[in-house]
């Protein structure tokens, strides 16, 4: 069962995961109703009701699953103060929080209507989670420049999965080209964790420009014998970060 996002310390945390646009929130929720994908609805109380999404009305800030008035688990979500909806879109989680739930009853179908959801959060599977090293840690990416052998980089980490990792590019450094490979990487995320790594140069996203420099996407390349401590990483600074988070409220 999925815990509710309303409390503070855990939305600021998942900030990056949070889609605010009506455009995207409609876009999904569409997606959900066109691919009849399940969507199971719990409280914090334990009770849960696996549906479909029937309507989807923004203009009147409604959305609608499918009900039967005889189930028991949701005849006691109805009376939660608290309900979460999930659903998968193949790797991809979707959570909103719902409210004002009420069954209107039909002739043929009975319809839970919901307030429309302001806010969803989309999840990445597991392997997606990005992370950002603390800046204190020094956290770098240290290889030679792949088509200027001379050039030795050590470029800041400004975060990092177990697919890639985004790397900050200087505007007085030379550039590199979408789709080069880079053989050999030192990765340093902090004291305790090194790793040798390969990858491909994706994209350059050019930062504000009081930042004088772009933001590098990167993909690694066969992980092997690191994707082990990468993921424990990951792990323990998705922990901090909450930590932290929680300390805040």
């Amino acid at each position: 069962m999925s815990k509710p996002l309303n409390d503070r310390a855990q939305a600021s945390a998942l900030d990056d995961y949070r889609i605010t646009s009506p455009i995207e929130i409609f876009d999904l929720l569409r997606q959900v109703e066109a691919s009849r994908t399940l969507v199971t609805l719990s409280s914090p109380e334990g009770h849960s009701y696996t549906t479909l999404i029937w309507n989807i009305e923004p203009d009147r800030e409604l959305v609608g699953f499918s009900g039967e008035s005889n189930h028991a688990g949701l005849r006691a979500l109805l009376e939660s103060n608290e309900v979460t909806a999930v659903a998968y879109l193949d790797s991809i989680k979707l959570q909103f929080d719902l409210g004002g739930l009420v069954m209107v009853h039909g002739d043929q179908l009975n319809v839970i209507n919901a307030r429309y959801p302001r806010e969803l959060y989309r999840f990445q599977r597991r392997t997606s989670f990005r992370v950002r090293p603390a800046v204190s840690a020094m956290p770098t990416a240290h290889f030679a420049h792949p088509l200027q052998a001379k050039t030795e980089l050590s470029l800041r980490v400004l975060d990092v999965s177990l697919g890639g990792m985004a790397l900050f590019l200087p505007d007085d450094m030379p550039t590199i080209p979408d789709g080069t490979r880079v053989p050999s990487c030192s990765l340093r995320l902090d004291d305790d964790t090194w790793l040798d790594v390969s990858f491909v140069m994706r994209h350059a996203t050019p930062i504000h420009p009081e930042t004088r420099g772009s933001r590098l996407g990167c993909e690694f390349v066969n992980l092997n014998q690191g994707e082990r401590d990468l993921q424990f990483y990951i792990n323990q600074t998705q922990k901090r970060q909450l930590a932290l988070a929680s300390r805040k409220v």
